[in-house]
Parts: C-alpha cells; sequence; structure tokens
C-alpha cells in the first residue's frame, strides 16, 4: 500500500537511481493496454480520455500499443499546454503515426463515440478535490456510456488515498494502478490491477532526492509554520550546541531556541544573532532545569537534546527526568542517548547514534549494512524509538519501515558533523509528519552537504562547513 505523495517521491528517486520517468510511462502504457486486451476482442472500438499530465501521457502510450483496434484518444485542453515534456513527446508520437486525436477545448465539444472499451487517464493520484470542468462533464459521459471503463491510476475525481469522490467521479469497472495498491482503491467497486512497471526496490529503500518533495512549502506560510526547534546542551562544550541550532536554521526551522548553561550562554549567543538563548544556572544540565525546560519544550514542535552535555551523572539523571516527562517530539544525540533505553516516556523520540553508542545502548554490532539493517529495525522496535544509525551506509528504522542512506564521505569523520546532523534531523522533525521520513532525509541532506564540502575542500572539510550547504543539498536542484 502506498499514498500518493509517496508514490511521487519513489517515481523521482527511481529517476535519480537511473530509471527515468519517461520508460516507466513506456510500461505503464503497456501495461494498461493488456487490460484493454482482457475486456475486447481486436477491432474494437476504444475511446481513449485524456488529461494533459502524466496520467495522460501514460494513456497516449498505451493507445499505441493497440493498433489492432479502432483507438481514438480524446484529449482534455489543448496540445500545447499539455504539462510535462513526457507526456507532450508521446502526444508528438500519436501524431507521427497519424492515430486519431481530438482536441477538447471546452465541456461543449465533448463527443465521445460508442465504445466497447473507454480508457480513463484524466486525472492521477496527485489530484484531490472535484472535478472541474471539462473533466466532470466527461466524467458524466463516460458513466452515460455503455462501455466497459478502464481507469488509469485511480478513477479520475476518486482520492487515491481516501476513496473520496467529493463531486462526479468516473465509475470504472477495472483500475490499472501502478508499482503498489493505493489506499482509495481499496472500496471501489472495481476489479484493480497493480502493474510492476519496472520501479526497483531500492527506490523505496534508499533515500534520494524523491524524498525531497516532502519539503515543499505552501506559498502562504506564516512565522512558525514550519518547525520550532529547542536545542538542549552544552555545559563542558559550547560548539556542540551551536552548530546544532545553526544546522536546524539551515535545513529550516523557523525558530530555534538554545537552552544551555549560563557559564557558556554568552559564547553560544556569539555565533550566531539568529539563535534565541536560554540560559541554565549553574555549569551543566541537572535535575533542577527539568520543570524550566519541560515548560521551554510545550511550545516547540521538537526538542534536541544531547549536544555537548557531557557525561556528568547528575546530568544524565536531567536527561532521563526530562524524557521521561516529555510527550513531544524529541531527538536524542551524544551523551543523552544513554538515558533512552532505561527511560518509559511518551515521547515519540529519534535517536542519532553512531555504531559505538549504538552498542553502548544495548544495540547490535554488525558491520555489513544490509545485516545492520535487520539487527537495527529489531532494536528499535525494542526501544520503541526511530534510529538513525551513522555510518558509510546510514540506517534509519522504526522497526517497521527501514530506509538507508549512502550519501557521505570519509572526510565526515571530522568532529561536530554529528552535532550538524543532530540539528537537521530536529528540524526535519518539527516539520514532517513521519519521524522515518524526516530522520531520511536529515541523514541524506547532512551526507549531501558533506560531499558538496569535499568537492570544495577536500578532506580538509571542517564541521561548520556543512550548515550552510545543508540547505543546497535540500532545496538546491543543481547541488
Amino acid at each position: 500500500m502506498i499514498t500518493s505523495d509517496r508514490m511521487a517521491a519513489v517515481d523521482a528517486n527511481a529517476a535519480a537511481l537511473g530509471v527515468p520517468r519517461k520508460q516507466l510511462m513506456e510500461s505503464s502504457g503497456n501495461a494498461v493496454a493488456r487490460v484493454v486486451r482482457e475486456y475486447a476482442d481486436p477491432g474494437a472500438t476504444v475511446a481513449v480520455v485524456a488529461g494533459r499530465g502524466n496520467n495522460g501521457g501514460d494513456a497516449f502510450v498505451a493507445a499505441r500499443f493497440l493498433d489492432q483496434y479502432d483507438v481514438s484518444v480524446h484529449l482534455l485542453g489543448r496540445a500545447e499546454t499539455i504539462g510535462t515534456e513526457i507526456a507532450r513527446e508521446n502526444w508528438d508520437a500519436l501524431a507521427a503515426g497519424e492515430y486519431e486525436t481530438v482536441e477538447i477545448k471546452d465541456s461543449r465539444s465533448i463527443d465521445l463515440p460508442d465504445a466497447d472499451v473507454i480508457v480513463d487517464a484524466m486525472l492521477g493520484t496527485g489530484v484531490t478535490g472535484a472535478l472541474r470542468e471539462p473533466a466532470a462533464t466527461a466524467a458524466g459521459a463516460i458513466n452515460d456510456a455503455e462501455a466497459t471503463v478502464i481507469a488509469v491510476d485511480v478513477p479520475s475525481g476518486v482520492d487515491a488515498d481516501t476513496g473520496a469522490a467529493p463531486g462526479t467521479a468516473v465509475e470504472a469497472d477495472h483500475v490499472v494502478t501502478f508499482h503498489d495498491q493505493k489506499p482509495g482503491l481499496s472500496d471501489l467497486d472495481a476489479d484493480v490491477t497493480v502493474a510492476d512497471i519496472g520501479i526497483p526496490e531500492a527506490a523505496e529503500l534508499f533515500v534520494e532526492r524523491g524524498d525531497l518533495l516532502a519539503l515543499d512549502r505552501d506559498p502562504q506560510s506564516h512565522k512558525g509554520d514550519h518547525g520550532e526547534v529547542l536545542v538542549i546542551g552544552g555545559g563542558p562544550y559550547s560548539g556542540a550546541p551551536a552548530l546544532a541550532a545553526r544546522a536546524a536554521f539551515r535545513a529550516g526551522a523557523d525558530l530555534v531556541r538554545v537552552a544551555v548553561p549560563e557559564s557558556i550562554a554568552s559564547d553560544v549567543r556569539s555565533f550566531s544573532e539568529n539563535f534565541i538563548v536560554r540560559p541554565l544556572t549553574g555549569e551543566a544540565l541537572a535535575p533542577g532545569h527539568v520543570d524550566e525546560l519541560l515548560d521551554l519544550a510545550a511550545e516547540q514542535d521538537a526538542v534536541l537534546i544531547g549536544p555537548g552535555l557531557g557525561d556528568a551523572e547528575v546530568t544524565r539523571d536531567a536527561v532521563g527526568e526530562f524524557l521521561a516527562s516529555y510527550d513531544g517530539r524529541a531527538v536524542v544525540d551524544a551523551d543523552a542517548l544513554d538515558a533512552v533505553p532505561e527511560v518509559e516516556t511518551d515521547a515519540d523520540l529519534v535517536c542519532t547514534p553512531h555504531q559505538g553508542e549504538l552498542r553502548s545502548m544495548g544495540g547490535p554490532a554488525v558491520d555489513d549494512w544490509e545485516d545492520r539493517s535487520d539487527a537495527v529495525a529489531s532494536f528499535a522496535a525494542e526501544v520503541d524509538a526511530t534510529l538513525l544509525v551513522k555510518g558509510a551506509y546510514d540506517v534509519i528504522s522504526d522497526g517497521e519501515t527501514t530506509r538507508v542512506n549512502r550519501t557521505g564521505n570519509p572526510g565526515m569523520t571530522v568532529g561536530g558533523t554529528g552535532d550538524v546532523l543532530a540539528g537537521v534531523t530536529s528540524a526535519l522533525v518539527s516539520a514532517l509528519d513521519d519521524p522515518v521520513q524526516a530522520a531520511g532525509v536529515a541523514a541524506y541532506a547532512n551526507g549531501r552537504a558533506g560531499d558538496l564540502a569535499v568537492d570544495e575542500h577536500g578532506y580538509g572539510l571542517v564541521a561548520t562547513d556543512l550548515p550552510p550547504l545543508v540547505a543546497d543539498a535540500l532545496w538546491d536542484d543543481t547541488a
């Protein structure tokens, strides 16, 4: 089962892995044509009703695989407004091959033939809401026809994720969907074929550029809509919480507050005028700070606890007390990780250990990344947390879903890159619904930033090189 957003990401990941969308479109169209042949003998009349996106492009391809039939392709709109290059190329192929094509320029010009089969390819899985014209009128005409209706990916007007149809929707007899079942198809009164179109398993396992689609922002956003983060750290170290906070900003957090002992508050504040620094009395985090921190954390979308805290017993006790009382989202890093296996908490934890820290938590010691993936998944289920285990291949799992990230390089063994990753993770955990997705994208962005830093500095990179490049890794298509 796969949602429409996740399907879009997997499509894009496949392209990043060398399987372009045009190749997938060819396979999709072929799959649709195979189902048409199940319902109609050669010579039968087939009407393809197509939109101007890639759903329509799938149907343009299908028409080329139906040369034994009387096929006509009805495009909703003008050909020059076809929205994607690959759909336009397949429309042009129909014209070059002298297939029968019709442009429907308004709802009054809809005139479908007396067909044996109608292929509905007006709108795909990424479109929600009631159908607009001329699609609404076309859907009514399709439903009124005495033809077998085959829908491409999802019947137009039906929400692929929920099955809801807020207005007129195509009443399909058969749906040809791609790669995996869509949640909204389960309750339809229609047969469903899930067609394998050649998307590799790696497109779902490995974090790639398609996963960055989750970061799209509403143009009407306001301050705070994209996450507020509280970093709890410092004491013996001031650089670690500052690095994490800087990285959280570069990963898109709107506001970052940094709670550190007052002994280093001025040092942390000097790293950036963007930080909102909250000094804590004394030189180290202690149980007496927990109530104050819980009050601060209640106003945040995510908390990062750990960078630079040190391993004093009083600090470890404070971490345990905080996590035991906190019920929001918390990213746990560095010395704070030791508290996780023993604490009972209602918080949604995302832990970011390297392999040595994972072993200290009681986790597995496995060298091969494929074997480690299974072991990390088992341990994540045991501790009831999402784990982002750092390594040459980062493994991310909550015990049910496991992802692997391959960005990064040996230059990132330099101190501080883990603090950057923790900050990036906290920003994305504050903004995205799915902790596994957030942690996976964070690992990708941190590693990609390291790769960009190596391009510029070689293996002389330092951790402070990474935060500005995190933004490039997340939002610059040319990076």
